[in-house]
Formats: structure tokens, C-alpha cells, sequence
């Protein structure tokens, strides 16, 4: 698959490239339309340009040879970096990695990524091993071991069933070790404990109820409403709702109802509440595939719109939102950040940025493997090619529709109740 020469096709295919010269009422009243299965060609190259340096290194056990770390000065990032960059990858890639009935080219390509893929989570699981990850020195691994258990949450069949033992007890030794390092009690960060429980929890292992359901709890407690919580008491105008909270809460209350089915209202709160937010989301995206650089951590990219992604991918899109226009604006939003000149460096690695290359915008914790959660934007690729979200016609999404004059509905809060009942898990 000459997959450089399929992005660029598909790029100008699409018409993203050049639509920022365009008028608007132009944009707005003219989506772009790509070939049958264009949209997915596309999808795919830029998984493959994001993915392929980190996992093909860290295959080989020299990732951290080989993978450059840019950060801000003074600011250490080495002992942790890397373990961001395999999380964040796979917890964007892994639902392609399990989806089925594909053939051809990306069947070949997706054979030879979770051979990488397994070959990596030995790699950096293993003591011996050059690329053996930080799990428990500092704070900063428990976020990334959250977002790892999270990938593998989400192709257990291809990515946790078919491992060797060894592997497997590397894997639960190592996310056992993120335990070493406390859960504050105030933010977000409580998603990041109550992840990896959960993946312990599908993986047969007994778990903490202080790093999961309590910390489940903690995070239902600052819902603020209309869809939206607030990372501690603190309501922070950014992305965090997609980034982590809402995709953590609904992979985790998975976990949980799997489990135990006295957890099946919180789960199907938990989902309201995230297919509201995916429809928010989707409103963001402007006619030109821009979308607001707010808060914290914009150099994630169109990881922003995770939760837009996985409710796409869970096929619980609201009534009014069509899986063609979402995929429709994910494809301008990608396209436009993906091709921005130095977002990629000579090397094909990530580099900080929003659109480009703009290292002021990387907060203190960001260096070149916090990047990698752009790649949580790809998750509808876990859909079947045949599957609407990839097969319906081109579709304009709702900035465009109303730009172009369009009558709609308006749009409305939605009410909800603050209080979600958490059980306790039946140990």
C-alpha cells in the first residue's frame, strides 16, 4: 500500500487543503466529496504516518533510541515520554486493530500492525528489555498506563486474548505498578486510576474499590450539566470532557457492567450524557474543518474530538447527528491539522503544535509522546468499511448546513440529574 501516495490523492480529492482561500458561503453550501472509500483511504494513511515510527521502533526495542523529545526547557520529560507516546497511540488505533472482514491492502496493513503492536507490549513490558517503561517513578505514568490499559480495553480479542503468558503477566505486573502512585483526589485524574482497574478487572485480576468505583464516583460528583463535567470543582473551559473524562467514564462503566449488572443505569447515564457532548462536538466543527483553540492541551490535536469518535464508533450518535457528517468533519479537522507544514518533522515524528509547529503552545507537561493522542481521534476506523459511518454519501455537517442557510432545529440543553448511584463491585 503506497500509503504517502494515497494520502496526498485523497487530500486533493477531498478539497480540504486549499479550502481556507475559499469564501465561506462557498464551503458551507458546497461539502467536499471524496471517491467511494476515500474517506477511509485517507483516515488510514495518516494512521499509518502517526503510528508507524513509534511501533515499528519499539517492535524493534528502540524507541527510546530512536524517537527525538521535544519539550519545553528544564522540563524532564524523558522518563515518561515514551510510555505516552505507545498509550496514546494505541488508544486511538486499537479498535482498527480488532475490526474484522477487511481485505486487501489494509487487511495486510492491519496484520502487520498488531504484529508490531504485540511485538511493542512485550517490548516495553519486559525488565530486560531497552525500552522497558516507566510504570511508577513520578505521577506522570498513571495517566499512561491509563491510556494503554485503555487501548487494550478496546481490542481485547486482537490485543490481550491471543497473548503469551509471559506478556500477559509483564502487562498486569506493570499496570499493577501504577498503584505506587497516589490518585489526587481533585481532577481527572481520578479516570486515570479507575482505567486501569477496570482493565484489571477484564483481565481476571482482583482490584482496588479506593481506585475504582470510588474514584468513578468522585468524577460523576462534578457533573455541571448539558453533558458536561467539571475536572474537579473547578469547571475548566477546554477539551478534558474528550480527552478523558467522558470516554474513560464510558469505557470503564463498560467494564463494570460487564461485571456486575447492577451497573447498567449508571452505564446508560454515563452514555446520555456522552452522546449529548458528541453532539456539541460535532457543532464545533466550523464549515472549514477549524475548531477552537481553547484551554489546555490543544497540541493533542483532533484527539479533541474523541468522544465524538467513540460515540461514532459505538453507533450511538444522536438522532440528528448522521455518521456521514461526522465523518465528513473529522475528515476536514484531520486533513486540516495533518497537512499543516511541520506537523510531522523530517522523521515523520509528531512535533508541538496545534496547526504546525508551535512549541510555546506545549505546556510544561508536554513533550513529544503527549502528541500521540491525536491518534484517539481515529476511532471510527473500528467501524466496517461497509459500515454507514464509511459507506453513506458525503453528508454536510452542521456548521456548514447552517452557514449555507439551511433551517434547522434549534439547539437545547439537556436536563439531567446530578446524582448517579455507583454500586460496589461484588469482590
Amino acid at each position: 500500500m503506497n500509503t504517502r501516495r494515497d494520502f496526498f490523492k485523497s487530500a486533493a480529492a477531498l478539497g480540504v487543503l486549499g479550502a481556507a482561500s475559499l469564501p465561506l458561503h462557498t464551503l458551507a453550501a458546497t461539502p467536499a466529496v471524496a471517491p467511494p472509500g476515500g474517506d477511509r483511504r485517507t483516515w488510514l494513511a495518516i494512521l499509518e504516518k502517526i503510528a508507524r515510527p513509534v511501533l515499528e521502533n519499539l517492535s524493534r526495542r528502540e524507541l527510546k533510541q530512536k524517537m527525538p523529545v521535544e519539550e519545553q526547557p528544564g522540563a524532564k520529560r524523558y522518563n515518561c515520554t515514551h510510555l505516552e507516546a505507545f498509550g496514546r497511540l494505541l488508544c486511538g488505533i486499537a479498535p482498527w486493530l480488532e475490526v474484522s472482514n477487511l481485505a486487501g491492502d489494509e487487511l495486510k496493513m492491519q496484520q502487520e500492525f498488531i504484529r508490531l503492536t504485540r511485538s511493542s507490549l512485550d517490548a516495553a513490558t519486559d525488565p530486560k528489555s531497552p525500552d522497558f517503561m516507566n510504570f511508577f517513578a513520578g505521577s506522570q505514568p498513571l495517566v499512561d498506563a491509563a491510556f494503554l490499559a485503555q487501548g487494550i480495553l478496546r481490542a481485547r480479542k486482537a490485543l490481550w486474548e491471543p497473548l503469551e503468558p509471559r506478556v500477559k503477566v509483564q502487562l498486569v505486573t506493570a499496570l499493577k505498578s501504577s498503584r505506587k502512585i497516589p490518585t489526587p483526589a481533585s481532577n481527572n485524574w481520578v479516570m486515570f486510576a479507575a482505567t486501569v482497574e477496570a482493565a484489571l478487572l477484564a483481565f481476571g485480576e482482583p482490584t482496588l474499590p479506593e481506585r475504582l468505583e470510588e474514584c468513578v464516583r468522585k468524577m460523576l460528583e462534578w457533573y455541571c450539566g448539558d453533558g458536561v463535567y467539571g475536572d474537579g470543582d473547578f469547571f475548566h473551559f477546554d477539551y478534558y470532557n474528550s480527552f478523558v473524562i467522558q470516554p474513560m467514564l464510558v469505557d470503564v462503566l463498560a467494564v463494570l457492567y460487564e461485571n456486575d449488572g447492577r451497573f447498567a443505569a449508571s452505564r446508560e447515564k454515563v452514555l446520555q450524557r456522552a452522546k449529548r457532548f458528541a453532539q456539541i462536538q460535532e457543532r464545533l466543527i466550523a464549515p472549514d474543518g477549524t475548531f477552537p483553540s481553547i484551554g489546555r492541551s490543544t497540541t493533542y490535536r483532533f484527539g479533541a474530538f474523541q468522544t465524538l469518535a467513540l460515540m461514532a464508533l459505538k453507533k450511538d450518535l444522536p438522532a440528528n447527528v448522521k455518521p456521514a457528517q461526522v465523518r465528513c468533519a473529522l475528515t476536514a479537522v484531520i486533513l486540516k491539522i495533518t497537512t499543516a507544514p511541520g506537523t510531522f518533522d523530517a522523521g515523520g515524528w509528531l512535533q508541538i503544535g496545534f496547526c504546525g509547529h508551535q512549541p510555546t503552545l506545549g505546556e510544561s507537561y508536554i513533550s513529544t509522546g503527549s502528541l500521540y493522542l491525536c491518534s484517539a481521534g481515529l476511532l471510527p476506523l473500528g467501524l466496517s468499511p461497509a459500515d454507514e459511518f464509511w459507506s453513506a454519501p458525503a453528508e454536510r455537517w452542521t456548521a456548514q448546513k447552517l452557514w449555507a442557510g439551511e433551517n434547522l432545529p434549534a439547539d437545547h440543553a439537556v436536563g439531567d440529574v446530578r446524582h448517579v448511584e455507583i454500586p460496589t463491585l461484588n469482590r
